[in-house]
């Protein structure tokens, strides 16, 4: 069996802990950096085929927005946060105020990728600066990259990788919205994809001593 899908309901419950606290240092890290309440929430962690999560963002030639890293250490990998390309520009929107782009456009501005790749940048790195604290093992995590493209074109390095040892991911939701406005039309919801070498797994879950 892949060693992602025999992860216990135990284990599974120490990485929806990990991505809640990883939750709450995103919300703290952009709110600071935007000076205002952002609110981050974590409603399902779940693992599925690499055929499901095609399906989940609407097919290969789904136009996404999305940053993408290399994770170096003790454990390795890859993530990606990815968003449709109306959630991102209206990621953007709301929490800096920027209007009159859109990244689905030739010509984005600089300032507006800037943007998105800074809080892509926090989201991602919160998320794993928690799963390091938790574990107490060290994650390296490489330049994150920007991409607008399709989502099959995106992802298709870190599945080409990954895809000769394993067939499933990890998929963590996430819900941000401006706390002031918030309202459930303005909760922008994205997806982190954690691509992990199965080998990880085992010194993650030995470290917190849930190995089974």
């Amino acid at each position: 069996m892949d060693p992602i899908q025999s992860i216990s309901s135990l284990q599974m419950d120490v990485l929806k802990e990990a991505s809640n606290i990883g939750a709450g240092n995103a919300a703290t890290a952009l709110s600071k950096l935007l000076n205002k309440k952002i609110e981050m929430n974590v409603p399902v962690v779940r693992i599925l085929s690499f055929a499901e999560i095609m399906e989940l963002i609407g097919g290969s030639e789904q136009m996404v927005a999305s940053v993408f890293l290399q994770i170096e250490g003790d454990f390795t990998g890859y993530m990606f946060y990815i968003l449709p390309v109306d959630e991102a520009d209206s990621f953007v929107r709301q929490l800096t105020g920027m209007s009159n782009f859109s990244l689905k456009n030739e010509n984005v501005p600089e300032i507006v990728l800037s943007a998105f790749q800074e809080m892509g940048n926090i989201l991602t790195g919160s998320y794993l600066a928690a799963v390091s604290d938790f574990t107490q093992l060290q994650l390296k995590p490489s330049v994150p990259a920007v991409g607008i493209d399709m989502f099959g074109a995106i992802i298709s390095y870190g599945l080409l990788e990954i895809s000769q040892i394993s067939d499933f991911a990890i998929v963590i939701d996430t819900e941000v919205s401006d706390s002031n406005a918030a309202r459930d039309g303005d909760l922008i919801k994205g997806h982190f994809f954690l691509l992990p070498d199965p080998d990880s797994f085992t010194k993650v879950f030995e470290s917190l001593g849930v190995y089974e």
